[in-house]
């Protein structure tokens, strides 16, 4: 059902790879602009390309999701290219796979804060823009 998404705007938390690219992919092929946010800037503008090719909207945006200063910069690129936000896809994460009695605190924490702290920043700041639609 292509275009069910047609004039949504959104964005994508890592969204260069697995899921999260999977993800930028199907809401691109179904009509949505889409901002896909990475700290992997070579395979983020690769799948912009590739969305771009199959006649889709994307556009890339470095973005760490720990950096809670960076979020109202995002929301606003998001707003500023598409004229709104209607979907948040809170993706970013990581797996640092270690025993625990190996792993490092700052690895811990590292992951923690991607995994989850990551999410909630997303989502409170996406909320303000949300509610505008």
């Amino acid at each position: 059902m292509v275009g069910l998404l047609a004039g949504k705007g959104a964005i994508v938390t890592g969204g260069a790879s697995g899921i999260g690219e999977a993800c930028s992919e199907t809401l691109a092929r179904e009509g949505a602009s889409v901002l896909i946010t990475d700290i992997d800037d070579l395979r983020g503008k690769e799948v912009v390309a590739r969305i771009a090719k199959a006649g889709g909207t994307a556009h890339y945006l470095r973005h760490d999701v720990r950096d809670e200063a960076a979020w109202p910069g995002v929301l606003a690129e998001a707003e500023k290219r598409f004229g709104r936000l209607d979907i948040m896809v809170a993706n970013a994460g990581i797996g640092i796979m270690a025993p625990i009695a190996e792993m490092t605190l700052a690895d811990w924490q590292k992951q923690q804060a991607i995994n989850l702290d990551g999410v909630f920043l997303s989502i409170k700041h996406a909320i303000p823009a949300m509610k505008k639609q």
